[in-house]
């Protein structure tokens, strides 16, 4: 896989870094990238991955832009409002690296959908704050064998893990927490978000590279209020309904 001059002069401060250079690169090229939800932290995710030149990135949301996502949700403009955000962003994203396809998928991600797109693409990113949805993608992922990149806020808190086969989401987070708060009931700093989505794509960007270490089998909570950061281990739970004995081959 080649690169035109245009493309070595985007990605010079890539291909000099010794950890992605000119072989990293190209497998950022090739890659394909599934977004599951294009809001607070699909939304700055996406903007790196595209600079980034990640070769094709598919973005899944059911919504429109609203006047008040655009308060975090960095990759849309008032002319958007209306729009369905696969769209808007779509637009935003090519505008940003003409090199980088996008496709956009606008509807319910249910089993039948995340089965299509998660098969379709090489590692996938969950922003979504409906547990439903998180469960339905990481299924998906652990069928497929894709990595999964997940990420949360609210309030001031944030966080950002990467599961594979064992241990996956489901061993995190086996049930819907009773107590399960969404932003828009509790609020989130809007900055919290571009935080939390950047360090998603930053873990993709590594996972796809082989960069460094990524946060596999590992929990990254930020407390933006403390400016503190700490990282836990996730154990593989055997009884997990997706991953353990019970569950996907």
């Amino acid at each position: 896989m080649t690169f035109t001059d245009e493309e070595i002069e985007r990605y010079a401060r890539h291909l000099v870094l010794r950890e992605v250079g000119g072989p990293g690169q190209q497998k950022l090229k090739a890659a394909s990238v599934l977004i599951v939800g294009a809001g607070g932290l699909g939304s700055p995710a996406a903007l790196y991955l595209a600079a980034a030149g990640i070769g094709t990135i598919v973005m899944a949301d059911p919504d429109e832009v609203d006047r008040s996502n655009l308060q975090r949700q960095v990759i849309y403009a008032d002319e958007d409002l209306g729009r369905p955000k696969v769209e808007a962003a779509a637009d935003r994203l090519a505008a940003l690296n003409p090199h980088v396809f996008v496709a956009g998928f606008h509807g319910a991600f249910d089993a039948e959908s995340a089965d299509r797109l998660v098969e379709g693409v090489d590692l996938v990113l969950d922003g979504t704050d409906d547990f439903g949805v998180r469960f339905c993608v990481n299924e998906a992922c652990v069928r497929h064998g894709k990595p999964l990149v997940s990420g949360a806020i609210g309030r001031w808190t944030g966080q950002v893990g990467v599961f594979g086969r064992q241990p996956c989401y489901r061993c995190l987070v086996p049930e819907t927490p009773p107590d399960a708060e969404t932003c828009v009931a509790v609020g989130v700093v809007g900055a919290l978000a571009g935080v939390i989505g950047s360090m998603m794509a930053l873990e993709a960007i590594k996972t796809i590279t082989g960069a460094g270490e990524p946060l596999a089998g590992r929990l990254l909570v930020y407390d933006a209020l403390a400016a503190e950061t700490r990282t836990v281990r996730v154990a593989g739970d055997p009884e997990c309904p997706v991953c353990g004995s019970g569950g996907a081959p």
